[in-house]
Order: structure tokens, then C-alpha cells, then sequence
């Protein structure tokens, strides 16, 4: 769950992004697992669901660590943080994410992938259309 206000706009990395409203200091918490918005599934259910409800799994969800049998999807903004090699954000203890430097507010937000999935990073091709616009076509 983001513990800062923040807003999904285009990401230069990627597709979306999560970007911050409000300046973030070094060391601030600015996720923290919450049960109430980060819901653990079973695995298995890639098994059973349809194809497209698949795929938003696949992209959206990643291993929980305390138990490798299930995944957490994130119901926040959280879900559409990119990667980045030498991201902002900390998530190395896999409870909390802080900033690792001043942020300020309008920035993207990122994570290095690795420090939450288990295995082999897969880097999935853009799944939204973003526009520069409302009226663009």
C-alpha cells in the first residue's frame, strides 16, 4: 500500500508510472504491505482463471516471500511502480519501501524488481495506451 499520496500519469520508463504529489524525504516509508490493499492469492489460481485475468496476474502480481505458494496483487497505484536500475525507492526488506534519497514531488516513483521476485525478472511488453492528451485520439 503507498503511504504517500500519489498519482498514476505517461512514464518515460513505461507506459504508467507512480509519481509523488508531495516532496518525500530520505528514509520516509513510502509502502508498507497492508492486507487491507495488497491481497494474497494462491499461486495455483494461474491455473484455474481465465486467460486475460492471467495475464493482469502475471503483470500485476509478484511472490510473496513468507510463503512461496502464494502471490500479492496490489489494489493501489503501488502495482504500476516501474523498474529501474538504480530505482528511489528501497524495498530490500520486502515489508516497507523507503526513499533512498530527497524526492521531489512529480517525480516517478521506482523499484528495482529484483529486491521482490523470486526468480528470472520478465519485463512484459506495454499493456496501456497512454495519451499525451484527453483530446488526442
Amino acid at each position: 500500500m503507498m503511504t504517500v499520496r500519489c498519482y498514476l500519469a505517461p512514464s518515460e520508463i513505461e507506459g504508467l508510472g507512480v509519481f509523488c504529489r508531495d516532496d518525500i524525504c530520505k528514509g520516509q516509508n513510502v509502502w508498507r504491505f497492508d492486507p487491507v490493499l495488497d491481497i494474497r492469492y494462491p499461486a495455483s489460481i494461474l491455473d484455474s482463471v481465465e486467460p486475460h485475468v492471467r495475464e493482469f496476474l502475471e503483470r500485476y502480481s509478484y511472490p510473496d516471500w513468507t510463503d512461496p505458494t502464494r502471490i500479492i496483487l496490489e489494489c493501489d497505484e503501488g502495482r504500476f511502480m516501474n523498474h529501474a536500475d538504480d530505482p528511489n525507492l528501497d524495498f530490500s526488506d520486502q515489508v516497507h519501501g523507503f526513499a533512498r534519497w530527497d524526492i521531489p514531488a512529480g517525480t516517478e516513483l521506482t523499484c528495482h524488481y529484483a529486491t521482490f521476485t523470486l526468480g528470472e525478472i520478465q519485463m512484459q511488453p506495454p499493456r496501456h495506451q497512454v495519451r499525451a492528451s484527453a483530446s488526442a485520439a
